[in-house]
């Protein structure tokens, strides 16, 4: 798995003090676009110099307790690899305890709209590292 540190600002938080939830996706979001840098393929990159992206079809997420400005969350990003997609599992954790869990569901695709394709190997092999045995 790859492992972040998110630390919740105060601007992250709604009137009540707890994170609000699409700051929250925001950090998710961010979590994929680091894993996916830390593993030699940026999004950017692969769109523009590569011809193809991973563009989001789904993701689903559980809120299990809430996280508070100045909290820092433990953000783990797990891939599972398909033939042609792949799902990042998350788990967050602030102070021992499971914060938000759930997933996004990506599908590796050509820029353009021409439809979906194979995950390149090379691909594949940068992700297998972190993936599920």
């Amino acid at each position: 798995m790859y492992e972040r540190t998110w630390t919740v600002r105060f601007s992250d938080t709604d009137p009540f003090g707890i994170a609000h939830y699409p700051r929250i996706v925001d950090a998710i979001h961010e979590t994929s676009d680091m894993f996916m840098e830390a593993i030699g393929w940026p999004f950017w990159e692969m769109s523009r110099e590569r011809g193809f992206g991973l563009p989001l079809v789904e993701m689903n997420f559980e809120f299990e307790n809430p996280v508070e400005a100045g909290d820092d969350v433990t953000i783990e990003l797990t891939p599972t690899l398909g033939n042609r997609s792949v799902k990042f599992g998350y788990v967050a954790r602030c102070g021992g305890e499971v914060a938000f869990s759930g997933y996004e569901q990506r599908v590796c695709a050509r820029t353009g709209g021409a439809g979906a394709i194979e995950l390149p190997e090379d691909l594949r092999k940068a992700m297998e590292t972190y993936a599920d045995d």
